[in-house]
């Protein structure tokens, strides 16, 4: 079962976070990307999913504090 990201929720916009107001480009927050044993997110301009690499364990919807992460 794939992921559905809700990008009006997420805190990753335009390649830097704003959930803090760090406003950091790098990827010092603890969130969805970390969670993931397999690399199936990547943060670039938004948060972007790997189907290919997902596993469906629910690692990234646990960790998202926004609830910006659920499965179909």
């Amino acid at each position: 079962m794939p992921i559905q990201i809700d990008y009006k929720k997420c805190c990753w916009k335009n390649g830097k976070c704003i959930s803090c107001g760090c406003g950091k480009t790098t990827t010092k927050c603890n969130g969805c990307v970390e969670a993931c044993p397999v690399q199936a997110l990547e943060r670039k301009k938004l948060v972007v999913f790997h189907a290919d690499k997902y596993i469906s364990c629910g690692a990234c919807v646990e960790a998202c504090s926004k609830d910006a992460i659920s499965l179909k």
